[in-house]
């Protein structure tokens, strides 16, 4: 066997892969698992876990310097609420509802140290992100109903009040902290809160619209689920103008979840390779800014 074939190969590996290791080194896909919320009409207090529902991710980052990472996540989760978890005036109101969120976003992140330097590093980040939500509830008989159709409170009906899109863009940021386990993954811990510019994602926002009105236009359904103090209490429908929510505070969400990540190309494979070296060193390697 030629004693120059060994080197050889590993330049031929090299030569073929070359793009792959240039752009991959700093390339990472991530996932992240935790717990979701909604703040909103139908909460009592702006932040809390109580109500929360699962929330699951899967992404993608890019190191940019030893400092900004450029970040991307698609995420799956459901948000819900209940007056009965309220307070007394919002137990009168007795109304509920779920949604599933299905949410995109595009951000960058900020880390304070340089895994060049250290094993850990506190984190910001922010960007720009899009969700879809259709809010539903159950009537008394237990089938699910949606809430966007039946217009509870006059939306597409009465002058000057559209429907509400049940695609709206968001503003995600937050902070987070992370931990190298070794050059080519991280743990890390992530509380992050979505702005949204809707307040509809619970189908309340503004006032109660008159009964008659709401019947004729959607029907009897509408009427029962715009307005369920009765079941709980036997009041009547309020009167036409009734405070139902407050529309100057926009809905929002936010979650807490354990991140996972992994370079798209491992060291261990680059040491088969013969282009990395067995032995890990005390730092954990090299940002795209040093190539």
């Amino acid at each position: 066997m030629n004693c120059n074939s060994k080197p050889m190969k590993k330049l031929v590996f090299f030569l073929y892969f070359l793009p792959l290791f240039a752009t991959a080194q700093n390339l990472y896909v991530s996932g992240r698992i935790g717990m979701a919320n909604y703040q909103g009409d139908l909460k009592a207090k702006s932040l809390s876990f109580s109500q929360s529902s699962l929330l699951g991710s899967i992404g993608a980052r890019y190191d940019l310097s030893e400092h900004l990472t450029a970040r991307s996540y698609l995420t799956l989760t459901s948000l819900k609420a209940d007056d009965k978890n309220g307070t007394a005036e919002m137990q009168l109101r007795n109304l509920n509802f779920k949604t599933k969120i299905f949410d995109w976003e595009l951000a960058m992140q900020y880390s304070l140290f340089s895994f060049n330097d250290k094993w850990w590093t506190p984190y910001v980040f922010a960007g720009i992100g899009y969700f879809h939500f259709r809010p539903y509830t159950q009537d008394p008989n237990g089938n699910k109903v949606f809430l966007q159709p039946l217009s509870t409170e006059g939306e597409g009906f009465i002058p000057g009040v559209k429907n509400y899109k049940l695609g709206q863009f968001n503003i995600p940021f937050g902070f987070g902290g992370e931990y190298s386990l070794n050059e080519d993954m991280r743990l890390g811990l992530e509380f992050g809160y979505h702005k949204t510019f809707t307040d509809y994602i619970d189908d309340v926002s503004t006032n109660y619209v008159d009964q008659t009105a709401l019947l004729t236009a959607r029907g009897q359904t509408a009427v029962d689920l715009a307005w369920r103090g009765d079941e709980k209490t036997g009041n009547p429908y309020p009167p036409a103008g009734t405070t139902r929510g407050n529309p100057k505070y926009k809905d929002a969400y936010y979650y807490i979840a354990l991140t996972y990540t992994v370079r798209l190309v491992l060291n261990q494979y680059k040491e088969i390779a013969g282009f990395a070296p067995a032995k890990k060193q005390k730092k954990t390697g090299c940002p795209a800014s040093r190539y």
